[in-house]
């Protein structure tokens, strides 16, 4: 039924055709997805860059060809990697506050300039420049920019974040693309079952007696873990699971180490 393409800081993707309904996660500046369903009021989307459906607001999107579409995931969109930026809209007013993880399809590094479908925006605010001599101190880095951001289910953004919105925002920023959900991320990678054997970056799933998988954060140290519950912080891990310690107790069971970032 076409594509669409997210003119908006953020738009947030429903379970249901309701502003009441659960947000299941978000769609950032730039990111494509596919339409799949058109309702009165609402359409029922699919995320390219991760799969994910769900439905948003039919006034908060951009339809676009599917020329450019294609066009789209041919060319990889260079990333916001700045916590905020600012962008304007060629032949409007006024500046868009972008935020980190959003995506600048078509980016001309000289001019600044993008395409969102049929629109030029150009960014106003700096590109951070970043090294690559290790991707697994980018990711904490990454992870880092967003200590102390509060917790919010369905949340991928500095305004407010869950604990996988973290992990595959922080990894998707540092090229790395990874599914929506703690539950889909834990299919990916290489097992660790010891903490001791964890490296910087490395993913940490956590679940109930069940063994599902309710959790995941981020390994910076091999006894420092960051994650989002209740805001972003740096908490104690070891083979038994997170410690939290201003509440002086564990709060999470491990699960798995994961490793999704391949050694050269």
């Amino acid at each position: 039924m076409g594509f669409g393409i997210a003119d908006l800081s953020i738009v947030p993707v429903r379970r249901e055709q309701s502003e009441r309904s659960e947000m299941v996660s978000q769609v950032l500046f730039g990111e494509l997805f596919e339409v799949l369903e058109v309702a009165e009021k609402w359409v029922y989307i699919r995320l390219v860059h991760d799969g994910y459906e769900g439905w948003i607001d039919r006034k908060m999107f951009l339809p676009v060809s599917d020329e450019y579409a294609a066009n789209y995931r041919a060319e990889e969109p260079v990333l916001a990697t700045e916590v905020f930026n600012i962008v304007t809209k060629e032949g409007d007013y006024g500046n868009k506050l972008i935020v980190s993880g959003s995506a600048f399809p078509f980016f001309d590094v000289d001019t600044k300039k993008m395409q969102i479908g049929e629109d030029t925006y150009t960014l106003v605010s700096k590109i951070k420049e970043v090294g690559i001599d290790s991707l697994r101190d980018l990711i904490i880095g990454y992870a880092l920019m967003y200590y102390n951001t509060p917790y919010l289910w369905g949340g991928r953004t500095p305004y407010g974040i869950d604990c996988s919105g973290l992990s595959q925002i922080v990894y998707k920023m540092a090229g790395i693309f990874l599914p929506r959900d703690a539950s889909q991320q834990v299919a990916n990678g290489q097992d660790f079952s010891f903490v001791e054997e964890a490296l910087p970056g490395d993913l940490a799933f956590f679940g109930d007696d069940s063994g599902a998988i309710t959790h995941v954060g981020i390994i910076w140290e091999q006894n420092r873990i960051i994650h989002a519950s209740g805001r972003v912080r740096v908490d104690k891990i070891d083979h038994q699971g997170i410690f939290n310690e201003d509440l002086k107790r564990y709060t999470h069971n491990l699960k798995v180490i994961k490793r999704i970032i391949e050694e050269g």
